[in-house]
């Protein structure tokens, strides 16, 4: 968000999902679609074996989406951007890229035609591994296809370096005129069914909704009257991985999390755990008694999707209604009417008819939502930006001028990530996700048939490595870092380089982000979960 934002003025995913069938190459990076976001993977197969769409993928491991591929580069671990400034370097000095647009539409060029000057082939090959021939081809692939599409996940943004990753992205795709078109632009492919529009109504700490600033004394000043009160902070809050480090210093000394798993989704979960443990008051709000709420000094049991009314916003921004299909067990109530109480309790009086009172309330002080309304949205969900009733919504963003004028090229130089491998942990690690679960495995682990599918944690080993460290397929290994180690079932597999190894995330009893780094993105927040050094023995 923080990337795209910079360079086009909006953090969203700028085409629809229909538009990735109407590509004539797909560029995809940093996700494992076909497990991740299998929906969207069908499309791009359709595009592929159908319509005959040419698909680079560039990822570190062999994955399912990459049998598709006509070119498959594989980077050593955290060198997006040099791989990125390496395509560029070639579209730009085999002038490949479309000149009118970047003239027309954008500022900052020479700047980075001079940065990306040095990252010839060779020279990117030094950093990423990529040997320079594919690279140069990968370039012309996709400098050749109008429009291009560019799909990334968290494999591009989980870096300290993540908001550099997706800027320079962003550069590629303007080099080549393929923003604000059909079937072209820069997706990013959300990790949950409602980040976007959580994203869009506030969720973030700096924000109202609408990504309207809370520095903005105009907008403050907007928002206090719609809400009856005097005045609003214009100090932004903590992110996320802000907070809990916060608590370790007894700066934050309570925390009500909704949802969130952190005890297994956040980094270095040692500390995590330790900085938790420190609060003088913790609260969690959720469907299921997770390993944080376990923590918990009060639980507060919520509904679950199936059991509540109102909208998400999905990952191409369209707004959907949601209807309770199911009766809540027990003591669970909504999120809507347990934040209402507390609300209340604390002093400031929230009563809503239900969920379309709040969805009114949403449009009527955020300009993107303004045209929306359950009537509107009863059978087919809307994309926004849908300013008035009239409006149809907006699949495609950017066409014609970028949402703050023109779009702006970042010169930006690699820098190594945070933590790389060495003597001690001579290995690499990178993480993510399986096809049968999903995040936390709050839900999913729940599932007997899911469980059957992927039952426990494993760690995927390439067979060079597995052969100098005489480990075996199916053996039990412990994986260790700076910061903790876990035990699990080896899985000796080509689709891992020598020097990686990959974990998933999911299991809490073996839980991957007991050895990951909390290094942060300074920009963003993010945790580097996609690479840090391990070292890996059999298990004892």
């Amino acid at each position: 968000m923080a990337g795209l934002a910079a360079t086009y003025g909006s953090g969203s995913m700028t085409n629809s999902i229909a538009c990735i069938e109407k590509a004539d190459v797909i560029l995809i990076t940093g996700s494992n679609t076909t497990e991740n976001h299998p929906v969207i993977s069908s499309c791009v197969k359709r595009a592929v074996t159908r319509r005959g769409a040419r698909l680079l993928v560039v990822d570190p491991r062999r994955t399912r989406i990459s049998e598709f591929a006509q070119i498959h580069l594989r980077p050593n671990l955290g060198t997006d951007v040099a791989w990125i400034n390496g395509m560029m370097h070639v579209i730009i000095q085999e002038g490949l890229h479309d000149q009118q647009y970047v003239e027309d539409r954008t500022v900052g060029f020479e700047e980075l035609k001079q940065m990306v000057a040095k990252y010839t082939p060779d020279f990117v090959e030094s950093i990423t591994g990529i040997p320079g021939d594919q690279l140069v081809a990968a370039a012309r692939l996709y400098a050749s296809g109008r429009p291009g599409s560019i799909l990334y996940c968290m494999g591009i943004t989980q870096h300290t370096t993540g908001t550099d990753n997706v800027k320079s992205l962003a550069a590629l795709a303007m080099l080549c005129g393929n923003v604000g078109v059909e079937g072209g632009g820069v997706n990013p492919l959300r990790g949950q069914n409602n980040v976007q529009g959580a994203c869009d109504v506030g969720g973030l700490p700096d924000v109202f909704s609408g990504y309207q600033k809370v520095a903005d004394p105009a907008l403050r000043a907007k928002m206090a009257k719609a809400w009856g009160v005097d005045a609003l902070p214009a100090k932004p809050g903590l992110k996320a991985t802000e907070m809990i480090p916060k608590a370790d210093t007894g700066e934050l000394r309570a925390l009500y999390i909704v949802g969130e798993n952190p005890l297994v989704s956040d980094p270095d979960l040692n500390h995590a755990e330790h900085c938790l443990r420190k609060l003088d008051f913790l609260v969690v709000q959720d469907i299921f008694l997770t390993e944080t709420a376990r923590l918990a000094h009060v639980v507060l049991p919520s509904t679950c999707f199936a059991e509540k009314e109102g909208t998400f916003t999905n990952t191409e921004r369209r707004v959907q209604r949601v209807r309770k299909a199911v009766e809540p067990p027990g003591d669970a109530r909504g999120d809507l009417s347990i934040i209402c109480d507390i609300s209340t309790r604390l002093g400031y009086a929230m009563h809503y008819a239900g969920a379309e009172a709040v969805f009114a309330e949403i449009g009527s002080v955020t300009p993107a939502y303004a045209g929306l309304s359950y009537s509107r949205i009863e059978k087919e969900g809307i994309p926004w930006p849908c300013p008035a009733p009239d409006h149809p919504g907006t699949p495609v963003l950017h066409k014609g001028s970028f949402s703050h004028g023109k779009g702006v090229f970042f010169a930006i130089d690699y820098i190594p990530p945070a933590e790389t491998a060495d003597d001690e942990y001579p290995l690499q690690l990178t993480t993510g996700r399986v096809l049968y679960h999903y995040h936390t495995g709050t839900m999913t682990m729940k599932s007997d048939g899911l469980m059957d599918r992927a039952p426990e944690c494993f760690v995927e080993i390439s067979p060079a490595d597995a052969a100098d460290l005489e480990v075996e397929n199916g053996g039990r290994v412990r994986v260790s870092s700076r910061r903790g180690s876990i035990e699990a079932v080896a899985r000796v597999t080509q689709r891992v380089n020598p020097g990686t190894i990959f974990i998933p995330f999911h299991y809490a009893q073996a839980a991957a982000n007991r050895l990951t780094n909390a290094r942060l993105d300074p920009v963003s927040g993010i945790p580097e979960f996609k690479v840090c050094a391990v070292k890996l023995a059999k298990a004892a």
